[in-house]
């Protein structure tokens, strides 16, 4: 009997070492296949990147690569849609500017696997589309090492615009990764500048010995003019945002040309500002010739009736985008 109770004892000892020995191998067995997976897959993103900076998904690589875990690396993706047939303009103009970003930070000196630039578009993912509820584009989420993304991962074009220096601002607060934009050289702007001297110089030179055009009240009054309409319509801040042209609706196709924040604006917006500035400008300038200038008085009423014009619609349209953009603004001229 103590035999067998013995036998029975030493069975039972050696079930308990094997489950022992079992149950702290399958944790170490299976922390090994995470980290060789996590491992294939930083190496799959770095080959990629190695060969373009934007990666190109599909719903079956970003599945793979995003969704699924393990994942230890940030990715930037912009879901756009450039097929021609899809006719968005604003997305070719985003994805110039992402391109810029995405390549800066591919030949930065501190370039390293935390974060990763794609794009998914929607003719080649469009069941990433529809998994993640999306239906505009450009939209550009970032996909933080851990975690879903949150509210503040969604990039806002239509406040920020899709410039690549504020692009840059947007992930070094969500990743903590900087990185400095480095644009290729555009020779476009010395080149109008020197065309413009030349074309001063050769004015000059071709009328220099009548040279009474330069004292013209008018015409330094014209140049003023022209440059405070372009300054109070928005173009420098065009030039610092970057915002899109227009916005067109994806599922309607309509086409907006004011943006209904108060914090952002489109570039169509501004010249339509500047137009209506113009003619209200233009206006006041019809009232006071008709005033005091020596023309006979039917050319006169016709000035004046002319200049009244202007100013009243133009001025009721400019207050009509006020009301349209600033929501609750209780006053209205004309049009409501």
């Amino acid at each position: 009997v103590d035999a067998v109770a013995a036998s029975e004892m030493f069975y039972k000892l050696l079930i308990v070492v094997f489950l022992a020995v079992s149950l702290q191998g399958a944790p170490a067995d299976g922390q090994k296949k995470k980290e060789t997976l996590l491992s294939e897959k930083v190496s799959q993103m770095m080959e990629w990147t190695s060969k373009r900076a934007v990666i190109r998904l599909n719903g079956e690589k970003f599945r793979r690569l995003i969704r699924a875990p393990p994942r230890n690396y940030s990715v930037i993706i912009m879901f756009t849609a450039l097929q021609p047939q899809r006719q968005c303009g604003v997305c070719k103009q985003a994805d110039e500017e992402y391109q810029i970003l995405a390549n800066s930070w591919r030949y930065s000196n501190a370039f390293t696997n935390r974060i990763f630039f794609a794009m998914v578009d929607f003719d080649e993912g469009s069941d990433v589309f529809q998994m993640l509820n999306m239906n505009s584009a450009p939209t550009f989420i970032n996909f933080p090492a851990k975690g879903k993304p949150k509210r503040a991962d969604t990039y806002e074009l239509q406040v920020r615009g899709f410039a690549a220096e504020q692009l840059a601002r947007w992930v070094a607060d969500r990743t903590d990764v900087h990185i400095r934009v480095i644009r290729p050289p555009n020779y476009a702007g010395p080149l109008m500048l020197g065309l413009l001297l030349a074309f001063i110089g050769s004015l000059a030179y071709v009328r220099r010995n009548n040279l009474e055009f330069l004292f013209n009240k008018n015409v330094w009054a014209f140049s003023a003019l022209c440059f405070v309409l372009i300054m109070t319509s928005g173009q420098m801040w065009n030039h610092i945002r970057g915002p899109p042209y227009a916005h067109k609706n994806p599922n309607t196709g309509q086409v907006s040309y004011i943006h209904g924040s108060s914090q952002a604006q489109f570039v169509a917006e501004t010249h339509i500002v500047l137009l209506f500035n113009a003619a209200v400008t233009l206006g006041i300038v019809l009232l006071h010739e008709a005033a005091t200038s020596d023309l006979d008085v039917g050319k006169r009423k016709i000035m004046c009736v002319a200049g009244i014009g202007l100013v009243v619609l133009f001025f009721s349209w400019l207050l009509s985008i006020f009301r349209a953009k600033y929501h609750g603004y209780p006053y209205s001229f004309l049009l409501g």
